[in-house]
């Protein structure tokens, strides 16, 4: 296969597939397409552990990192080294006593100690990103994407400055337009339909818009599940594929056991976009969590980075309790086929095979 992304990055399979375990990252890369690391849940000395193995266990084949300097956020105004605390005291009692009380609704038991709490900020706004940024760029990283609007200027400079092509994820034309402008290489146009922060726009209406829009290489993503998908995506006008929900289930994903177990279970209609998790609108796994939120009783979500903060702690208990019916998990709607555990090469071939078996049923329809 080969599309202006394979000639970019020097892959064989135009198949990105974002991962926050290195395992997933370095197996996609291995099996030709590319595989991308999220830095989010890293601080700077776990990312240069993270990237460091995958430098030994990618067999020199190209990869990238993930980061989220979102465009707008709270706080945006402090001096990094004041953040953590002047977020922290802007979050209002009413909302920390409305999770408490979730949480002893369902017998969610307090953390053993303060040294199993959460980390409450993670890479949620600039001043903690760039950071991670640092780290990535002193890896033979290939390319360098944002999760969350247009990236810095000045981070797009300085990744190119490393030889080191620039992604960022679109929900809208105009979101794609602004990324050009500020110097990325490649556009993820996603779906509603994708997992994590996402926007309103389905993948079928989205992809053909952005790609009318914009002159660099543009990604399908957003229920990007198997090779008839992956044919329909490119047959819109994108050049290859954006991946992440897919790998949650493969026999190196360290998802954890609670959520692998439901995704394993759930249908297409078992997600909702909620801004219960950061502030944000992401869709996630659907269960008393989310609805929790949606409920007359609920305060209301704060906006990024203090929804995080609010919760990350409950996230952590919820994980080490029974209460399976507040385990949220950002999740997308390709989940409903999601049925089985696969390898990820198995993953990978069985992409390219599906794809392949599309285009054949497409040649023959316009047969003589």
């Amino acid at each position: 296969m080969r599309t202006r992304v394979t000639d970019m990055f020097g892959i064989e399979l135009p198949i990105f597939a974002f991962s926050h375990c290195r395992d997933v990252v370095a197996a996609v890369s291995r099996a030709g397409g590319i595989g991308v690391l999220g830095a989010l849940y890293f601080t700077p000395e776990e990312l240069e552990m993270e990237l460091k193995w995958i430098d030994d266990h990618v067999d020199g084949k190209p990869y990238g990192v993930d980061v989220v300097m979102p465009a707008s956020y709270e706080g945006a105004e402090f001096a990094p080294e004041e953040l953590v605390g002047r977020l922290q005291s802007m979050i209002p009692d009413g909302h920390r006593s409305f999770v408490e009380n979730l949480l002893a609704k369902h017998g969610v038991p307090p953390l053993s100690s303060d040294a199993d709490a959460g980390k409450v900020l993670l890479g949620w706004t600039d001043a903690t990103a760039r950071p991670q940024v640092e780290v990535a760029l002193r890896h033979p990283i290939a390319l360098l994407a944002n999760a969350l609007g247009p990236p810095p200027a000045d981070v797009v400079d300085l990744a190119h400055a490393h030889g080191v092509k620039v992604a960022a994820l679109a929900s809208t034309p105009r979101h794609a337009l602004k990324q050009v402008e500020v110097g990325v290489d490649v556009v993820v146009a996603q779906g509603t339909e994708a997992g994590g922060h996402t926007g309103e726009i389905s993948t079928m209406v989205l992809i053909p818009q952005v790609v009318d829009a914009v002159d660099v290489p543009v990604l399908a993503a957003g229920g990007i599940g198997n090779g008839r998908q992956m044919a329909a995506g490119m047959a819109l006008g994108a050049e290859g594929v954006w991946t992440g929900s897919l790998w949650l289930t493969v026999e190196e994903a360290d998802t954890p056991e609670m959520a692998k177990r439901r995704i394993l279970e759930a249908t297409s209609r078992d997600t909702v976009r909620s801004r219960s998790w950061t502030g944000k609108p992401a869709r996630l796994l659907k269960n008393e969590w989310t609805e929790a939120w949606e409920s007359e009783e609920s305060p209301g979500t704060l906006p990024m980075p203090l929804q995080f903060m609010l919760v990350s702690d409950a996230l952590r208990r919820i994980g080490r309790s029974d209460a399976s019916e507040l385990a949220t998990f950002p999740a997308g709607q390709i989940i409903g086929v999601m049925n089985q555990v696969r390898s990820t090469k198995d993953v990978v071939f069985g992409l390219v095979e599906e794809y392949g078996e599309a285009l054949d049923r497409l040649s023959r329809i316009t047969e003589d």
